[in-house]
């Protein structure tokens, strides 16, 4: 065990536990009604919210995995970078709108929006319910990153024994939470980021100069890591793949449950506005933590004795907590091991409570329990995170890590089929709301079908058309589909006199 990264580790780790129960009492509003729990009362103003949705996108998941991607595949890893700088302009558009709607009506979900703007209980259901199940293997993910630390602080993470720390960090996440709502993830984002610059910064200046600099790490990369492979005999490979996968992935980033919590917990529209012109801070920091996974390849850590076991266990997950074991201080690792796992935690939490909405405000009080109170209703919230991260907590620990991992790619797929329901919305109501469900539920059936081609480890599809293969990602293949589908449905229904014009709201509503 590394007893002086050990302490480290658990005093940061304590002071993030006492800061998120603390933040029950921050800008302290009455936690009985579920927008003053699950949204933090809509009060967030630019740095918070700033620091809110970037801890809530840029997960540990995210610290641990591109790196490791670049490690293992090369340039492959780097589309991570092109979907965070696309997704800001697009959302720059859309969100605010969504927040101006959502305030006016007090809807806490995109659930809630969709049911009001179609006045379809069934289609607000398929959202919601598409919702909650991808946001449950993310949360198990989440764990991924907390893993890899504690194995690298010299703990073994296998047997019941190995789960213990895994299960006490949930415990403290489930407890701070349960009491302190979104404001709790909201306060711990900030003490997260400065540790994760702090970390990425030491990583990005101390490794270089070591290992000679950058020139010396790209020359010790081989080509066909450095680049994308050219097409070759009509198939476009990566070529196709890399950009649809960067774009797909932008489409999806911002429909996620979790997402449109952090979004509808700020301040005003002018509140996002502002944030999405900062946010591409964070594109610039994922740029250099990609640039990891080439520092360790070219260091050849992998290969090192007393590191070769751990790369063994976690494999190209080990790149990131590699370097920090081979090239810093044991205090200095605690700093960065600590960073990783609180930076799950923030994440965690939110994914936690955004499900817990969805399941409350658009299934139990939509069908079950039509009347409930405020207070009634927030206490379900409660309950329901309770029972969300307990069940990922079990995924994680009695399920292969390959099964979160192979979920989480689904999830994705599945995510973006809500993209015409909402996002059309937003700007029109032309579309009816049979049509958005019926293309939901083909763009749906037609991802899991493509995706279970691979056994569920590829997100990727060679679509063959006239003598041309052109593999891209699933989801946006399937979004076309749905979007197509959705639009031939509105023609005949409403040819057929059988559209429903039902709609909560006016066109006042989204200006602002």
């Amino acid at each position: 065990m590394n007893l002086v990264a050990t302490l480290v580790f658990v005093a940061l780790f304590l002071g993030i536990t006492i800061l998120g129960f603390v933040s029950a009492h921050w800008r302290k509003g009455d936690m009985n009604h579920l927008h003053e729990w699950g949204l933090g009362g809509r009060r967030f103003g630019s740095w918070i919210t700033w620091f809110l949705i970037g801890g809530d996108l840029y997960t540990a998941y995210t610290f641990v995995a591109v790196p490791a991607l670049v490690f293992g595949a090369g340039a492959l890893g780097f589309f991570a970078l092109p979907y965070t700088v696309v997704v800001y302009p697009m959302v720059f558009a859309i969100l605010p709108r969504l927040w101006l709607v959502a305030r006016k009506h007090n809807y806490i979900t995109a659930s809630d929006f969709v049911a009001g703007r179609y006045g379809s209980p069934g289609l607000a259901l398929a959202i919601a319910v598409t919702g909650i199940v991808a946001t449950m293997p993310y949360i198990a993910l989440q764990l991924v990153g907390i893993q890899v630390v504690i194995g690298g602080l010299g703990f073994s993470t296998q047997g019941l024994m190995g789960d213990l720390p895994l299960v006490i960090a949930f415990i403290i996440l489930a407890a701070f939470t349960y009491t302190s709502g979104l404001r709790a993830p909201a306060s711990i984002a900030v003490v997260k980021d400065l540790l994760v610059y702090i970390t990425v910064i030491a990583l990005i200046i101390v490794v270089p100069y070591k290992l000679g600099g950058f020139g010396n790490i790209f020359a010790a990369i081989p080509k066909e890591h450095l680049l994308l492979p050219p097409v070759k005999d009509g198939n476009l490979g990566l070529q196709s793949f890399y950009p649809t996968l960067a774009f797909g992935s932008a489409l999806a980033l911002m429909l996620y449950p979790h997402a449109t919590t952090a979004v509808l917990s700020a301040k005003g529209p002018n509140t996002l506005r502002r944030n999405w012109v900062f946010l591409p801070a964070y594109s610039f920091m994922l740029g250099l933590i990609a640039l990891l996974g080439y520092m360790a390849y070219a260091s050849g850590i992998a290969k090192l004795p007393d590191l070769a076991p751990y790369f063994k266990q976690y494999g190209p997950q080990f790149a990131m907590p590699g370097l920090l074991l081979h090239f810093f201080p044991s205090w200095f690792v605690g700093v960065g091991f600590a960073a990783v796992a609180i930076g799950a935690l923030v994440p965690a939490a939110i994914m936690s409570i955004a499900a817990a909405n969805l399941f409350t405000r658009n299934i139990y009080k939509a069908y079950f329990n039509p009347n409930c109170t405020a207070q009634k209703e927030t206490e379900m919230a409660k309950l329901v995170s309770l029972i969300v991260k307990f069940g990922a907590l079990l995924f994680i620990v009695f399920l292969p890590l390959t099964y979160a991992i192979q979920l989480q790619l689904l999830g994705g797929i599945l995510i973006l089929q809500t993209l015409p329901a909402i996002v059309s919305g937003i700007y029109t109501r032309w579309f009816d709301a049979k049509a958005l469900l019926l293309g939901w539920a083909v763009g749906l059936v037609w991802g899991i079908w493509a995706a279970s081609l691979s056994g569920f480890k590829s997100s990727g599809y060679a679509l063959h058309i006239a003598g041309m293969v052109i593999p891209a990602y699933i989801g946006l293949y399937a979004l076309v589909l749905n979007i197509v589908v959705a639009v031939v449905a509105t023609v005949i229904i409403r040819a057929l006199g059988m559209a429903n014009p039902a709609d909560a709201t006016v066109a006042a509503d989204y200006a602002g």
